[in-house]
Order: structure tokens, then C-alpha cells, then sequence
């Protein structure tokens, strides 16, 4: 069983999820944006170690706290490198990762196994993580809305691609976005004018 802690961290309100399978020890990070106290925090109450951070994307409001979590844990941090070629100043200075991850990779980490899906738009690199019943989403797809394409290296195209990719997933998924309250791949197929 799949057990997902949600921390909402920064001025930009980033939700920055911590991942764990039911009896393990190791968890998994996702967009560790902001404020690496309140995270390491978390793990030390809850008894968990963590195995490594993955990245949606690499906007600073997603990546920010990246470099401190990896001083304390040495860890490995996956991101798909399209989004190296975005200027810094959305990047917060260069990109900090040690694995990069692609359309169709699973990751079995931390007792878990984690699809990856490309979905790019909001960035070029922008991906979604399946896990069980859950999608990670980042800025991809939110509820009742979906990200932004006017920053450097969006693509209104691509995102609607990547979209209606979203809607055509068998099944139904508990969203969880990077930004705002978490909601489910059913419900927005019938009321996200962006899915229908």
C-alpha cells in the first residue's frame, strides 16, 4: 500500500510529496521546492530514510530545496534533462541531479514502482509519475486548470498533447498537482475544460 504525505512549502505554495510503501523504511521525495527543514523534519518524526527525489520539472519553485536534502541524505535525484537548456533564472542556477530519467522508465525504489511519463509543455523535460492509483502531476495538469506555457520553454502545443495523453490513461488516478488541492483523473475528464 501506497502511503503519500503532501507538505505545501514557499511563497508559491509548491506540494511537495513524500512517498513511502506500507512497512518499509526508505521513502522517496517528489519536488522538494522549498524549506528542506520542514521535509527532514517530517522523515525523522515518521522514522524514514530517504532513497531519492524526483523531479516534474526543474522550475526553482519545484527544485529549490534540492541541494540542501542532498548534502543530508546522498541521495540519488532524477530529472529529465530537457529542461537543463531553460535559462537559470527559472532554474534557480544550474540544475542539480545525478540520474535522468525518460518516457517510459520505471523506477523501482523505496519498495515502490514509478512510471514515468513524458509530458511536456510547461517545460520541456516536464514529466507525470505514476505510482498504484496515484498520478504525480507537477505543473502539468492541476484541478480544473492545467500549467502555464508563457514561461521560457513552453509549448501550448505540446502541453495539449500531453493532455489529452492524461485523459486517455485507462482507469482513474488520485491527481496530485504541484500546486493546489489533489483531485482525481475521473473528475477532471468530466469537468477540466482543458481535459474535455
Amino acid at each position: 500500500m501506497l502511503n503519500v504525505h503532501t507538505l505545501t512549502l514557499g511563497a508559491y505554495e509548491t506540494n511537495c510529496y513524500i512517498l513511502w510503501a506500507e512497512g518499509q523504511n526508505d521513502c522517496v521525495v517528489i519536488d522538494p521546492g522549498y524549506e528542506h527543514e520542514r521535509i527532514l523534519s517530517f522523515l525523522k518524526e515518521q522514522g524514514l530514510e530517504l532513497s531519492a527525489i524526483l523531479l516534474t520539472h526543474g522550475h526553482f519553485d519545484h527544485v529549490g530545496a534540492v541541494r540542501k536534502l542532498f548534502a543530508q541524505a546522498d541521495c540519488d535525484i532524477y530529472l529529465c534533462p530537457a529542461d537543463c537548456d531553460m535559462p537559470e533564472r527559472m532554474t534557480a542556477g544550474p540544475l542539480c541531479y545525478t540520474i535522468s530519467y525518460q518516457e517510459g522508465d520505471v523506477l523501482e525504489i523505496a519498495g515502490l514502482s514509478i512510471q514515468v511519463l513524458h509530458t511536456p509543455g510547461h517545460t520541456p523535460g516536464s514529466v507525470c509519475l505514476l505510482c498504484e492509483n496515484s498520478l504525480f502531476a507537477g505543473d502539468t495538469l492541476f484541478a480544473g486548470s492545467c500549467g502555464r506555457t508563457d514561461l521560457p520553454g513552453g509549448s501550448w502545443e505540446q502541453l495539449t498533447a500531453s493532455l489529452a495523453r492524461l485523459k486517455a490513461l485507462e482507469g482513474n488516478y488520485t491527481v496530485y498537482p504541484g500546486h493546489g488541492e489533489a483531485t482525481t483523473l475521473h473528475a477532471e475528464r468530466l469537468y477540466n475544460p482543458y481535459l474535455r
